[in-house]
């Protein structure tokens, strides 16, 4: 899709390192012609992303905290200083106490359920309210990442399966509100992937073999085809693509059982 998002501009926020999900998106984003801007939270994190926004050609990096509505308001004034519009939003943000993502669902403490649901789910509809005015010539796309983790009990993820349940249902209803306004509001669905995030969760490294080797492709999905999922839906080839939460994961959703030599 060389050029698919040729004059296009989006903000990127997510980026941990270049293992992140998130990085895959904007790589592949910048090879189809996009230009971008990343978000960030914190200085550590900054001079993390600092090089790999400059190796895209970025010099548009903002600290955000998402739970903190001043800190979201100075991000998109910032944004809109620089660009009068933008045509798609990228949010690849989600967090959850570790201690509480080994063992048992519940045990999941009030404190954690509230700070998982709002940094993981909530922040979403906040990044919406603050990106569709900037989406006004013709429309945009919202982009965020889930797992399968929300519909289909996975040990250890615990309270982040339910917060991926309100960020998906999230994703249809902004998909509602805003399509009128020629925006579409998707979700990503990878498989488990070798992340700084995903590296906390009780038994990751398990995990990930199982899903390798007992999908369709026996393969866990790439940075690469993630973006490219990406760079299809925030093009005008999407144009049509609202609503939807596309799993990426080499078709293991579709197992009921591990293969036969695994069982």
């Amino acid at each position: 899709m060389n050029d698919a998002m040729k004059g296009k501009r989006g903000l990127i926020m997510g980026v941990a390192n270049d293992r992140s999900i998130a990085w895959g998106v904007a790589r592949a984003m910048h090879e189809a012609g996009a230009e971008l801007a990343f978000s960030y939270q914190g200085e550590a994190f900054g001079k993390r992303v600092e090089p790999l926004a400059a190796s895209l050609g970025s010099d548009l990096l903002l600290d955000v905290d998402v739970c903190d509505d001043a800190s979201l308001d100075a991000c998109f004034e910032t944004l809109a200083g620089r660009w009068p519009t933008i045509d798609f939003v990228v949010h690849a943000i989600a967090y959850s106490d570790k201690s509480e993502l080994t063992g048992r669902f519940l045990n999941t403490s009030r404190a954690n359920f509230k700070n998982s649901m709002d940094i993981s789910a909530y922040s979403f509809i906040e990044v919406a309210r603050r990106a569709h005015p900037m989406m006004t010539e013709n429309g945009g796309t919202l982009l965020t990442m889930t797992y399968q983790g929300s519909n289909r009990v996975v040990p250890n993820y615990n309270v982040m399966g339910v917060a991926k349940a309100a960020l998906e249902a999230t994703t249809r209803y902004l998909a509602n509100d805003l399509g009128p306004d020629g925006i579409r509001v998707n979700a990503i669905s990878p498989g488990p992937m070798k992340t700084l995030a995903g590296a906390v969760i009780g038994g990751a490294r398990k995990t990930y073999k199982h899903t390798d080797a007992n999908a369709p492709l026996r393969s866990n999905a790439t940075l690469e085809a993630i973006g490219g999922t990406a760079v299809y839906l925030a093009s005008d080839a999407g144009v049509c693509t609202t609503g939807e939460i596309i799993r990426v994961d080499g078709g293991y959703h579709v197992l009921g059982m591990p293969q036969p030599e695994f069982l």
